[in-house]
């Protein structure tokens, strides 16, 4: 098999199986700290009794993030040792920063916040939860200070001597205008994952008619969050989409389906039959204007024109027999699929808090079956996010510097990698198993669950009405 594609294969799985807790960890840290906040200017014991519970699913989250992550990172010794030893100077410095000041910011407010209710005041405690929301909002940053170079290579110069690029600005890699916009992307995506978890949840309980009250508000606060990170999700997509043509065109092509130049002004593809062979759209259905009004352009190149521009700018580097054609139905799709589950979630999320406020919503028991499923939905999006952003980028790792085929660790064999493909896999799926079970659990049992142990430790009937 081939090695490019095994080692490819095994880094996508990794990023895809962690991306789903990084999200998840930044949006039910900050829910939580909304929930004590209320706690503290409210003084309703509700809200306290909410940041408790969700609190435990966020760390059950935050500590299967925490292994995978270790995980990922052995990816670039394993199979990415020519990448590592390229981008090292510059990838290492966010990374760096991120384990030193953003990791243990969390690590160390967490514990403090975990086992501290009885120990610090209201306020101090509330502050630790903000600290720990705050902290995986930085670790975040960090990351895509380090992706946003891959995508758009500013603040280097390279080495003649080691081949190597070097970071001349530290600064610089901070003000990198494609850090900001997919940080926003990212922050804001999070938070409706957040909301969502704790939304499909409560409806999960509802459905079981326990602890109406105290799920009916959380759900109330999940799609807030969930309908506001929507709002926002959308927004900064956009302007990340403005970014991506032009700095990276050919993959705005791709993910409209274009392979000729529009016309002006520019419709935009709802769905549309593309052949990869012949490298044409079949059909297409359209809005006609739509993406220049969304992209503000009155014209955008089509994959066939900027395939010719990248060869004109690259050939003399990277030689003449590099395919710049992208994986266009994968890129296409990917958007759609991303973007249509954004709106839908924005869609829910108002229906959902028109009938809670309602008082109707408990009564009608398809729409809270689509809420749990609703759980799904911000992983999915998220995944097909991260999918069109890696894999629009290639043939490179870093663009326009360094390819992927460069980037693979020479001494790594496709046996060895078929063998970690399958331990990842079944370890993946363990952890991920695991994960499911516990928070079902957490979940299950409900915010006001007694231990028959601990009840019998303290003098309570532990088989009383409302214990169980």
């Amino acid at each position: 098999m081939d090695i490019e594609f095994l080692a490819r294969f095994q880094f996508g799985m990794t990023t895809v199986f962690h991306f789903f807790f990084v999200p998840m960890s930044i949006g039910m840290a900050f829910a939580v700290a909304v929930m004590e906040t209320m706690y503290v200017v409210k003084k309703e014991q509700i809200y306290k009794d909410m940041a408790k519970f969700w609190g435990n699913i966020f760390l059950i989250g935050f500590a299967v993030g925490v292994v995978t992550g270790i995980i990922q990172e052995f990816q670039f010794g394993m199979n990415w040792s020519e990448y590592s030893r390229f981008m090292g100077d510059i990838f290492g410095a966010p990374l760096a920063v991120e384990a030193l000041l953003a990791f243990f910011m969390e690590s160390t407010f967490i514990g403090l916040w975990m086992f501290g209710w009885d120990k610090f005041n209201e306020k101090l405690h509330l502050l630790f939860i903000w600290l720990v929301s705050i902290g995986t909002a930085l670790s975040a940053l960090w990351i895509l200070a380090a992706n946003s170079f891959m995508q758009n290579p500013v603040a280097y110069s390279i080495n003649e001597a080691t081949g190597r690029a070097e970071l001349t600005s530290f600064v610089g890699l901070l003000k990198n205008h494609q850090l900001w916009v997919e940080y926003p992307h990212v922050l804001f995506g999070a938070i409706v994952t957040g909301g969502f978890v704790i939304a499909g949840s409560s409806a999960w309980k509802m459905l079981k008619n326990k602890d109406m009250e105290f799920f009916k508000k959380s759900m109330n606060i999940g799609l807030i969050l969930g309908l506001v990170g929507s709002i926002l999700t959308i927004g900064a997509g956009h302007q990340q989409m403005i970014a991506v043509a032009n700095d990276q065109p050919m993959k705005f092509a791709a993910m409209e389906g274009i392979y000729e130049d529009t016309t002006s002004p520019a419709p935009w593809n709802i769905i549309a039959s593309i052949d990869t062979k012949e490298k044409e759209t079949k059909w297409e259905i359209s809005v006609p204007y739509l993406l220049t009004l969304l992209g503000g352009e009155d014209k955008y190149i089509g994959m066939d024109q900027a395939n010719k521009n990248l060869h004109d700018e690259y050939d003399a580097k990277f030689g003449s027999d590099v395919d710049y054609y992208l994986p266009v139905k994968t890129l296409f799709w990917g958007f759609r699929f991303m973007a249509g589950f954004g709106t839908l979630m924005a869609l829910m999320a108002i229906v959902g808090l028109f009938l809670l406020h309602k008082n109707k919503i408990q009564n009608m028991k398809w729409l809270l079956w689509l809420f749990v499923a609703g759980i799904s939905f911000p992983f999915i999006s998220n995944t097909f996010g991260w999918l069109v952003t890696e894999l629009g980028r290639s043939p490179w790792t870093v663009y326009g510097l360094f390819t992927i085929a460069d980037s693979v660790s020479p001494g790594v064999s496709a046996t060895s990698l078929l063998i970690s493909n399958i331990v990842y896999f079944l370890l993946f799926s363990v952890l991920g198993y695991v994960m499911f079970v516990f928070c079902k659990r957490a979940v299950k049992k409900g915010p006001y669950y007694v231990d028959p142990s601990e009840a019998k430790k303290d003098g309570i009937d532990p088989f009383a009405k409302g214990v169980l």
